[in-house]
């Protein structure tokens, strides 16, 4: 298989991912990847190409895609686009399973597709504007979108397929869960995170590079430069102080890795971005 899983970390003041499609300026492609979140995708001006499961499905202005939990997908961005993106986590819809961690909905036009189409625009106007209750008025659009989901786009008919094929994927979507939830500690490390599985080191080492397509440390150190970066835009700590609350030994380990990530050490990503303000 040669796709990635994909960690999703909710905005920080909400209990969901909401942002611009990063491929808004066109010549943008996405290849196959797959998470645990329920995804949907709102095209607003230009149009896109999404590829579930090797099928394409072209997207205009007005219309949307709902990409299940687990299920395998590429984009193609060439043109410019205003799309929003809303990453649902699956934990959401646990009251609603149709099996063990597994609900499905439709990629079939619905009637109510306009209305997801507003839910999803008046959601992100209110959140980028953050006037007074912005938090309050994003949540109530997002549970009245919730709503439309389980009670119109949710599909009740799954075949055993469908199930086999989230479970082999799930697997590995549960441990890095727990991956993301426990990033900061020092001790993750392979044989100990195998242990917690009841796996062999070398049965979760191919698992990582067979489904997620990327070595186990490479995978936890991405998480740890994305959570100092976080860290580092947000605060004044010092980098040392950053490296340690998010797993990294020193300064020097995380300047390593920040610099393979970003093309610059730490300190000069901050002062550049200070500069710019």
């Amino acid at each position: 298989m040669e796709f990635n899983h994909e960690l999703i970390i909710p905005n920080e003041d909400l209990p969901f991912k909401l942002f611009q499609f990063e491929g808004k300026d066109g010549n943008y492609y996405r290849d196959k990847h797959w998470h645990r979140s329920i995804e949907i995708f709102a095209v607003f001006e230009g149009k896109l190409t999404f590829f579930i499961n090797d099928e394409a499905c072209k997207l205009d202005a007005g219309q949307f895609i709902l990409v299940n939990s687990n299920e395998v997908h590429a984009i193609a961005s060439p043109d410019k686009n205003r799309t929003i993106v809303l990453q649902i986590p699956l934990k959401t819809f646990e009251n609603y399973y149709t099996a063990d961690q597994f609900i499905r909905f439709t990629h079939d036009a619905m009637k109510q597709d306009i209305q997801v189409m507003t839910l999803v625009k008046d959601m992100f106007e209110a959140y980028t504007a953050k006037s007074c209750g912005y938090d309050m008025k994003v949540k109530g659009l997002y549970f009245s979108l919730l709503y439309l989901l389980v009670t119109r786009y949710r599909e009740l008919s799954v075949t055993p397929d469908m199930i086999k094929t989230n479970k082999k994927l799930n697997r590995l979507s549960v441990i890095t869960g727990y991956i993301k939830d426990n990033y900061s500690n020092p001790d993750l490390t392979l044989e100990n995170l195998a242990k917690i599985f009841g796996y062999a080191p070398a049965y979760l080492s191919r698992m990582f590079q067979k489904y997620a397509g990327i070595n186990y440390k490479s995978y936890l150190q991405n998480i740890r430069v994305e959570k100092s970066y976080a860290e580092m835009m947000k605060t004044d700590h010092s980098i040392s102080e950053i490296a340690l609350n998010n797993g990294f030994p020193n300064s020097k380990a995380l300047s390593k890795a920040f610099y393979k990530k970003y093309g610059l050490l730490p300190s000069e990503y901050r002062k550049k971005h200070k500069d710019a303000e």
